[in-house]
């Protein structure tokens, strides 16, 4: 009996020793809990005010800028506004051009990532050829903001213009200046996002302007300007007598370049062209009385370089960004431009309501970084 009492009482005093360790665990667990949620909190707290340590880790960055083609001013203008805003913000630019080779872009992708580059920015590419790389980042996290890419992978922020908006606006100008009517001439090229995007309007544009007659299409991306003239004086031989063409429809300026200069050799400047896209050497064109070019729809590529790079740093800094961003066009014809002087797109929004520096993708802390940076 009393063998039976002594191993009662062994047994009764290692479960309540059981029971006081247990709940002594509990309560380091439940104070380690409080203390990671109050950690949390806190760090959440300091981001969303952007206070100086917060701001100060956003500094030093590098970047890595995949471009799929860097051809003309639009594209150089971008560029620079890209390099300007990371300066700004104490960062550096390297720029990986693709030579508008996609499968050079996919390897300039891995190249970024392999080396560690702290955020990524794209520009142009197509989601067939990006989506594995770009996921291949987002896994390794390495932020990516795309630029008229059309991809939609989770956690990228995908920039764009709005491409049908700025198809409409120029063809409309063309239907409206045309009188509803007259032959014209398409140059476009299939594969790129916002080009599919334009088409869909362009589509749209000659279902409701059935007097409208497209009488030719072209385009090619590898040496658009030259391709551009080229095809276009062949297209001029084709049809000689003034008034068989009204009109030319380009969606993209390099496409207009190449067809203004083929028009104003030939001494056919009867035929007009509205254009997509807008740089300091398109607006010279359509700022000369003896240019056919008069008129197009576009954005300011600076800024579009700057908007893209505010998402990325915001990523940077822990911000949950938008999905998709868009750049809502400007309309720019020769009628509302000065005559006595010439215009840069730096002072173009004296003139033309809407063009110009955007604060579109800035906050609070970024514009402390950039005080900070400028010190």
């Amino acid at each position: 009996m009393n063998k039976q009492k002594r191993a009662w009482l062994s047994v009764t005093l290692i479960l309540a020793i059981a029971l006081v360790l247990s709940a002594c665990g509990s309560k380091t667990n439940n104070s380690n809990g409080a203390g990671n949620a109050a950690a949390n909190n806190a760090s959440s707290n300091n981001a969303a005010s952007g206070d100086s340590s917060s701001v100060d880790t956003l500094k030093g960055k590098k970047i890595a800028l995949i471009m799929q083609f860097n051809q003309g001013t639009f594209s150089a203008q971008y560029v620079d506004g890209v390099k300007k805003q990371v300066e700004k913000f104490g960062g550096k630019v390297t720029v990986l051009a693709s030579d508008n080779d996609l499968n050079k872009m996919v390897s300039n992708l891995d190249t970024a990532i392999n080396q560690k580059y702290d955020g990524i920015l794209l520009d142009h590419g197509n989601a067939d050829a990006l989506t594995s790389g770009v996921n291949k980042a987002v896994a390794a996290h390495i932020p990516v903001v795309a630029f008229d890419s059309g991809l939609s992978v989770e956690g990228v922020t995908s920039l764009a213009q709005n491409d049908q908006m700025l198809a409409d606006k120029s063809l409309e100008a063309l239907a409206k200046d045309a009188g509803g009517k007259g032959n014209i001439v398409k140059v476009w090229v299939a594969g790129f996002p916002p080009m599919e995007s334009r088409q869909i309007t362009y589509a749209s544009f000659l279902k409701k302007y059935p007097d409208i007659k497209e009488i030719a299409q072209f385009g090619d991306a590898s040496q658009p300007q030259l391709d551009a003239q080229t095809r276009m004086e062949a297209i001029l031989k084709q049809y000689p007598e003034k008034g068989s063409i009204t009109a030319v429809w380009a969606a993209w300026d390099e496409f207009a370049k190449g067809v203004t200069n083929a028009i104003k050799q030939a001494g056919r400047t009867e035929i007009k062209v509205y254009g997509i896209d807008m740089s300091d050497e398109d607006l010279a064109l359509i700022q000369d009385p003896t240019s056919p070019w008069v008129a197009a729809a576009g954005a300011d590529p600076s800024s579009i370089g700057q908007v893209q790079v505010r998402y990325l740093y915001q990523k940077l800094h822990g911000d949950a960004t938008d999905a998709t961003v868009q750049i809502e066009p400007v309309f720019v014809s020769r009628d509302a431009l000065p005559t006595d002087k010439k215009l840069t797109t730096a002072d173009l929004g004296e003139y033309v309501q809407g063009w110009g520096k955007s604060e579109q993708g800035n906050t609070d802390y970024l514009k402390e970084l950039e005080q900070a940076v400028g010190k």
